[in-house]
């Protein structure tokens, strides 16, 4: 069981002189930052797919223990017919991922706001999702952003297939906080600017009590689930930004995740105020680790 907190990619010029050292080289960037931190999202591979050399140096800079998430293609998943991406999925995951070997974390599958659930379909797209590559085991999830995917079928389509739903703190994106895989992944999209750490302590220490209770295998109190099940363990959590406590139906807080079963959680504080994320990752990951 291990949770690790971290950022959106590593280049970013308003961090140069914030969170990187002034005089700091570009080529040095992601030996520091994953010295400083313990997972990064790589999102370049969203537009294109790695190289071999490329996640062989990636993998080189980083030191013992870290761990990357990579964002998959999106000629996968902004598709109409989901059912098609086959290809898609094999390029990517021939592509030179296992280049990675044991600092290859989960591979987020991110679904534009405008796609729709469509069951038979979206069951179709996570049979296409291969369990490995190159001796590796792979761990998928799933960034859904339609409404219609905050349902019960779509939790229990996700767990059948052990694929982990990304939760994710957002104004407008649905917020599903059900465990359904051996692993959670969460991204923190709220964040302030005028806020050095992008959330302020009182919502740090929520989400660090939450993140503890994922790691438990637990759907932290308060934040909205869609399954049906034995009901969260008692506990502090965080504060979720749409139906807290309650499902898309408005019933009590619910999950169908086995109770107790330790597992990997990743967290990401991405998006919004971009400047504070490192900042805001460091300070969450030193909560959590006590």
């Amino acid at each position: 069981m291990a949770i690790r907190v971290g950022i959106g990619g590593w280049t970013f010029e308003p961090w140069r002189g914030v969170f990187y050292p002034d005089g700091l080289v570009q080529a040095k960037e992601l030996s520091f930052a994953s010295r400083a931190l313990q997972t990064i999202e790589i999102n370049g591979t969203f537009y294109r797919n790695p190289t071999p050399k490329a996640c062989a140096d990636w993998a080189r800079q980083a030191p013992e223990g870290f761990v990357f998430a990579l964002k998959a293609p999106r000629y996968a998943t902004n598709r109409r017919v989901l059912a098609e991406a086959g290809e898609s999925v094999a390029k990517f995951i021939d592509s030179g991922i296992a280049e990675l070997g044991d600092k290859l974390g989960p591979i987020n599958w991110q679904f534009a706001p405008t796609k729709a659930f469509l069951p038979d379909d979206f069951a179709r797209f996570l049979a296409l999702l291969p369990g490995t590559c190159g001796g590796l085991a792979l761990r998928h999830a799933v960034e859904v952003r339609h409404p219609t995917f905050a349902c019960p079928e779509f939790v229990d389509l996700a767990q059948r297939h052990g694929v982990a739903v990304v939760f994710a703190d957002h104004e407008t994106y649905p917020a599903i906080a059900d465990v359904t895989a051996p692993f959670t992944y969460a991204r923190l999209m709220t964040a302030r600017e005028e806020v050095e750490t992008g959330y302020d302590a009182g919502a740090l220490n929520r989400w660090a009590a939450a993140a503890g209770d994922w790691a438990r295998g637990r759907v932290p109190e308060g934040l909205p689930v869609c399954g049906a099940g034995p009901a969260p363990a008692a506990g502090k959590g965080a504060e979720g930004k749409t139906a807290q406590g309650k499902t898309a139906q408005g019933k009590p807080a619910k999950s169908k995740a086995p109770a107790d079963a330790a597992r990997d959680v990743f967290v990401f504080l991405i998006n919004g105020a971009k400047v504070r994320a490192p900042a805001g990752a460091m300070a969450l990951q030193k909560l959590v680790d006590g």
